[in-house]
């Protein structure tokens, strides 16, 4: 059984509040963090390994120490709770049950930051999390861990929630800035990084929720006893969200470099595929990554398991590879049409995309006519190159990675699952019918041993 640093008291009555948080060793870090210096308590990030769990993977420390400290400028800490990618729940987890983690992973990286105001930028439609924060966050200040003169220690931090701009472009960074200035969400030109030139022009690290929880206990334990969870460059817990066709979706905390087959197949984590069905596909880590069929996605390239990590699950590139991403896990069962869930996904984000760049504003829009079409029966099979075409005119041609995310999916779903995209040619109307299962796609049952 796995760590559990971030989800160990979660299922605690109570834990959501102040009291029970706080009797559950909750603030810790903060005391401990205050007795330190700013570049001691980045140093102790950098040592744990930290890479950000939003979806790109940076490593948190480095992050940290890009950041400019200009003589009487302003520095802020946003916290990217803009939540939206299609398969991702997990910030939303620890925001609705664990609140006060959150809120201690913002004071601690903030005082190692310079930030006397740091902000939590969270999804428009989480009303019901954006209460809770707040509740939380007043709680913690009427303790005296927020405001001024925190604990005795001389250091003010005010932080305050930020309901987002309702569009899933905002959870890009530079495009949430501008929507925390009360502009467009739509992003900016790098260079200048948020790091240099971010809030109101001024230095400004933005971390995902998840990212920022983690500082919790690598404060705590150290450092150095973080980077012993894990493998290799893929150190520490992740948490992900298990959906689609397993038996036992939710979230989970798992040590990174997990076998993928234990992951799915335990009874700890997801219980197997539901109602005795075969695996037929995985989406990884959110719409975003590219899909793979079961028999890659349970071997990679040099026919070594496949591990619950950054570098494993991308070995073998975008050929035989997919992304950690934000950890939003899908697995398909046999009965189910990669070539609508192809189409749904696109149109997700051509109805997302800010429009600013060409490529990704009409590609998206090409993408999902093209994809409409087949999935309904009118399609033909020049569409299947038509598509990659598309795709990869959007790929690295867009200001922000909304285009790459939109073109992946499409691309390896082709690249994968072509004889179902010409069988929705050749059998018309009759491929709407979504129980297209080869058994190649499909994998066998996990080896006993792996569930030993």
């Amino acid at each position: 059984m796995g760590r559990k640093l971030l989800l160990e008291h979660i299922n605690v009555p109570g834990i959501n509040t102040f009291d029970v948080y706080r009797s559950k060793g909750g603030y810790a870090s903060v005391e401990k963090a205050l007795k330190m210096t700013p570049e001691e308590i980045v140093e102790e990030v950098k040592k744990s390994g930290l890479r950000g769990r939003g979806g790109a993977g940076f490593p948190t420390g480095m992050k940290w120490s890009f950041l400019a400290k200009p003589e009487g400028v302003a520095r802020y800490l946003v916290c990217n709770a803009d939540e939206s990618e299609p398969g991702t729940f997990k910030d939303r987890y620890l925001m609705t049950y664990i609140p006060h983690l959150l809120i201690e992973g913002m004071i601690v990286a903030s005082f190692a930051l310079g930030a006397k105001t740091s902000y939590i930028y969270v999804r428009g439609e989480m009303m019901p999390q954006i209460r809770i924060l707040e509740r939380a966050i007043a709680e913690a200040k009427a303790k005296g861990f927020l405001g001024k003169n925190i604990l005795g220690t001389g250091y003010d931090l005010e932080l305050y929630v930020q309901p987002g701009g309702g569009a899933y472009i905002c959870g890009e960074e530079t495009a949430l800035l501008e929507s925390l200035e009360g502009k467009r969400g739509n992003p900016r030109i790098k260079p200048p990084f948020p790091a240099i030139a971010g809030l109101y022009g001024c230095p400004t690290v933005v971390n995902n929720v998840e990212s920022i929880a983690a500082v919790v206990p690598i404060i705590n334990e150290g450092g150095e006893e973080y980077a012993k969870i894990g493998i290799g460059r893929s150190t520490g817990t992740k948490l992900i969200s298990a959906g689609g066709n397993v038996k036992k979706p939710g979230v989970y905390e798992i040590d990174l470099g997990l076998p993928v087959e234990e992951f799915l197949y335990s009874d700890e984590y997801c219980g197997g595929i539901a109602n005795g069905k075969r695996l037929k596909a995985v989406v990884a880590g959110g719409s975003s990554v590219p899909i793979l069929p079961a028999n890659l996605f349970m071997k990679t390239i040099n026919n070594e398991p496949r591990l619950m990590s950054y570098e494993s699950l991308s070995d073998g590139g975008f050929v035989s590879g997919t992304m950690m991403g934000s950890g939003g896990f899908i697995a398909y069962d046999e009965d189910q049409c990669i070539v609508r869930n192809t189409w749904n996904f696109t149109r997700f984000y051509h109805h997302e995309s800010c429009g600013q760049c060409s490529p990704c504003r009409e590609g998206t829009g090409w993408m999902e006519k093209v994809l409409h079409r087949l999935e309904h029966g009118h399609g033909r099979m020049s569409d299947m190159d038509l598509l990659v075409d598309v795709s990869k005119k959007i790929e690295g041609n867009t200001i922000c990675p909304l285009g790459d995310a939109a073109a992946w999916p499409v691309a390896s779903a082709i690249r994968h699952f072509r004889d179902e995209f010409e069988w929705h040619v050749t059998h018309g109307a009759e491929a709407t019918v979504r129980n297209f299962g080869l058994a190649h796609y499909a994998d066998p049952l996990p080896k006993p041993e792996v569930l030993a």
